[in-house]
């Protein structure tokens, strides 16, 4: 029943439902690529806090953690690429 609603709405304003779920992909991918540099910050300030020998230039952050940074900058990425693409999309309808 909600997926008839959801399809209902589709049908009847096109547009706007397209333009939403675009800010909806660009939100979440702007969100997440503020979150995962913030996460970055965090770790590197860990290291330096841990460590008072270390040089800064020389600080490196464990490679899964930087995997996961990795993947996290390329979804989030791809979500704005996204949110680009549909709202360019929507306005064509």
């Amino acid at each position: 029943m909600f997926v008839q609603l959801l399809w209902s709405f589709f049908s009847a304003y096109p547009r706007r439902t397209l333009n939403a779920l675009a800010l909806f992909f660009a939100l979440i991918g702007g969100l997440l690529l503020v979150m995962t540099r913030l996460r970055e910050q965090r770790a590197l300030a860990r290291l330096l806090a841990g460590d008072s020998e270390v040089v800064t230039e020389s600080v490196s952050i464990d490679p899964p953690t930087q995997r996961v940074n990795k993947f996290f900058y390329s979804f989030g990425s791809i979500a704005l690429a996204a949110g680009l693409l549909l709202s360019e999309f929507s306005t064509q309808l």
